[in-house]
């Protein structure tokens, strides 16, 4: 088995962006990145190889996620404020508004999605993954990612239109 120094210079990026992609949140990932580790050292032991090395750390990491949401139902998982964010010039206070408001709208249509659908969305829009490494990480093929992540798509557009919007 690997040393826990090489897993982290190997995948810590992999597993910090797939974090980053549900959270929205750098500050929050790079804490997530370090339990996920951390749990990976005190659980390698149990590890059968059945998936990737990556796969099996994303998968500590999402629990990690949802422990911590758990413990703070009301986290913020994105922040306009944070750096890394960068504060777009601003024309006008009613071009904020209208760009918040189709923000909001476009991660409500999200959240209406199933949950495999709803992750394959934020890990192809948010982090930026390719659908290689969303498969990888959700344990599925590349050409399910993209189909799913398609007709994700699809179903935000028709209910868009369903609702006027």
């Amino acid at each position: 088995m690997e040393s826990i120094e090489h897993l982290y210079e190997a995948y810590a990026q992999t597993v910090y962006k797939y974090l980053f992609s549900i959270t929205q949140n750098a500050e929050l990932s790079e804490e997530l990145t370090q339990e996920t580790f951390y749990q990976a050292m005190r659980t390698i032991r149990h590890f059968r190889g059945e998936c990737k090395i990556s796969v099996w750390l994303c998968q500590i990491a999402k629990r990690a996620w949802y422990k911590e949401m758990s413990k703070n139902k009301k986290l913020q998982t994105r922040s306009t404020e944070q750096p890394g964010f960068p504060l777009y010039a601003r024309e006008n206070i009613e071009n904020d508004v209208l760009q918040n408001e189709e923000k909001l709208a476009m991660f409500r249509l999200l959240h209406s999605l199933d949950e495999k659908t709803k992750e394959v969305m934020y890990l192809r829009l948010s982090g930026e993954l390719s659908f290689s490494e969303i498969g990888e990480i959700v344990g599925q093929s590349e050409t399910w990612a993209r189909v799913t992540f398609y007709r994700g798509k699809q179903k935000m557009i028709k209910e868009r239109d369903r609702n006027g919007k």
